[in-house]
């Protein structure tokens, strides 16, 4: 059963995102290619989206915090101005002078991010490492997409991994189109039409 998050479960939630993408072909392999770096940089990493979407309601997070969901309705942006200020200044600190490339894949996201109707966004979605293979990650993406489709909205999503790609089809998206990260992995955007 999924509840919404809450700001004291926000620690668990960085981690279970860090968990889930640490061997992602983006935001862990090319985001954090030192095992060091990716092992510290990686959870800040992930909670500067999740504390950007608390305040729209839509952080799910399973029962025992095994599994996350971080979605935005529709209209509702990723960070304040505050929180980007902070979140540009966390990428100069942990990327260095790669700091340039990830704000280029950032400016590709945004692209070809659907601006022609409005639509929920699913920024994040995992499971914890120790926690993988039981089914509750799909169980809470199911909840979430089934309380949308009472709203007859559609889903948009990025998938930084290859092999996601089955697992969102499976739930009813397609893929639209595909951009890379410079000097990095493909990105495929997917959308999941109203029902």
């Amino acid at each position: 059963m999924a509840r919404s998050a809450a700001p004291d479960d926000v620690p668990a939630a960085c981690a279970v995102l860090a968990s889930a993408f640490h061997d992602d072909p983006l935001w862990g392999a090319w985001a954090f290619p030192q095992e060091a770096d990716r092992l510290t940089a990686l959870p800040e990493l992930m909670c500067f989206w999740v504390q950007g979407a608390l305040p729209h309601g839509w952080v799910r997070i399973s029962e025992r915090a095994e599994a996350v969901a971080v979605l935005l309705p529709p209209g509702a942006t990723e960070m304040s101005d505050g929180e980007k200020a902070e979140f540009e200044a966390f990428i100069g600190r942990a990327l260095g002078p790669r700091a340039p490339e990830l704000v280029e894949l950032f400016e590709r996201f945004e692209r070809h991010h659907p601006s022609h109707v409005p639509h929920y966004y699913l920024s994040l979605w995992g499971t914890h490492r120790d926690s993988a293979g039981h089914g509750l990650g799909a169980a809470l993406l199911d909840e979430c997409l089934a309380q949308i489709d009472g709203e007859h909205v559609p889903v948009y999503l990025e998938s930084t991994n290859p092999v996601n790609v089955p697992r969102y089809e499976a739930l009813g998206f397609a893929a639209t189109g595909q951009f890379t990260a410079p000097h990095g992995p493909a990105v495929t955007s997917m959308w999941r039409e109203a029902r």
